[in-house]
């Protein structure tokens, strides 16, 4: 009896990992971003411009089924936005004309619904852990804006056979940016937005996976 159930783990355990390795694919992925502020309370005369960004990192798809994957993500990132403005201090008026730089590792949980022919929707929430080195106007970034951030993201890409493709995804943020209620930029609601356009490549399964797509 014990032999007969040690047997049927065994078994049962190979055929998961089996299973697994079959729906499995690991990806890396980099491309450019171009991020902008949204906000709800602009300060008058203050607004916010676009500026290019890069992201990089690496992803797993996990198939479940033949159309649909979980994939967790690990990316450095680049937000952020052009500010334009005036800053009051001392009795002096002063033209704010620069770019706030803003640097995250981003964390993704992108749910995956691919259809025949290899193009997919994709969406999914994401936490950003806040990791900027830069300064704004003599003062640490990282001392104006929150430690961390919750946003969501979707988008569509296409996957080649042999595991090349591309992604266009929109992430926004949840939680504000900043933390300062005197912050320079004189808005105390600013959330990330980022339009991202990437090339990836995936390993292992993908002439298996094609088949059946």
């Amino acid at each position: 009896m014990i032999k007969r159930t040690g047997f049927l783990m065994a078994a049962l355990l190979v055929t998961v990992a089996q299973l697994s390795a079959q729906s499995f694919q690991l990806g890396i992925k980099g491309g450019g971003n171009l991020s902008n502020f949204l906000s709800t309370t602009s300060a008058s005369g203050t607004s916010y411009s676009a500026q290019a960004g890069w992201n990089a990192g690496a992803f797993v798809n996990f198939w479940l089924g033949n159309h649909f994957a979980i994939a967790p993500e690990v990316l450095y990132t680049t937000n952020g936005a052009g500010i334009k403005g005036t800053s009051t201090g001392d009795g002096n008026t002063v033209n704010v004309n620069s770019n706030l730089h803003l640097r995250y590792v981003s964390l993704p949980v992108m749910a995956k619904v691919r259809f025949t022919g290899g193009f997919y929707l994709e969406a999914g929430p994401e936490v950003s852990v806040n990791v900027s080195s830069s300064t704004w106007q003599d003062q640490s970034v990282r001392n104006l804006t929150n430690s961390a951030e919750l946003g969501g993201a979707a988008g569509l890409g296409y996957q080649s056979p042999i595991g090349l493709g591309i992604s266009l995804r929109y992430n926004v943020g949840l939680t504000t940016v900043n933390r300062s209620s005197d912050a320079t930029w004189s808005d105390v609601n600013l959330r990330n937005s980022a339009f991202s356009l990437d090339l990836f490549w995936t390993l292992f399964n993908n002439r298996r996976l094609a088949e059946n797509w």
